[in-house]
């Protein structure tokens, strides 16, 4: 019999689920230390902190980074050029604007899902006084 779950949803209620509205995740990922990657320049370093490891990525620019530490580290050295696909929340949902942002799970181009972040720091790239 179809029943109406916590979620609003009218159907088969699922039991061991839960349910979560896109909207609510979105404002979850909204924290004032999470790191856009348009908002990176070039040479500026995310040190990315997640319950395993610590990484740090230097912006190449247009999503790409020379990333070390971590798994990167562990699998070939570093620094390794890919890209960010984005944050997580652990499951498929995810947010490609994101370079990191405390709380959610970080995705590599190359396939590499990290911990939960624990915290995200920017160093920015010393600023040329020179005209090139």
């Amino acid at each position: 019999m179809a029943q109406q779950d916590p979620s609003g949803i009218r159907g088969p209620v699922c039991t061991g689920l839960r349910a979560v509205a896109l909207d609510r995740l979105l404002a979850r990922s909204d924290d004032p230390e999470a790191v856009n990657w348009r908002d990176l320049q070039l040479g500026d370093t995310v040190i990315v902190r997640t319950r395993n490891s610590t990484y740090a990525m230097r912006a190449l620019g247009r999503n790409h980074f020379a990333v070390s530490g971590g798994w990167f580290e562990l699998h070939g050295g570093s620094p390794q050029v890919t890209r960010v696909n984005g944050c997580t929340w652990g499951g498929s949902a995810i947010r490609c604007d994101l370079v990191a942002s405390p709380g959610l799970f970080l995705e590599f181009a190359n396939g590499v899902k990290t911990t939960r972040i624990s915290s995200v720091n920017v160093v920015r790239a010393p600023v040329s006084e020179t005209t090139h």
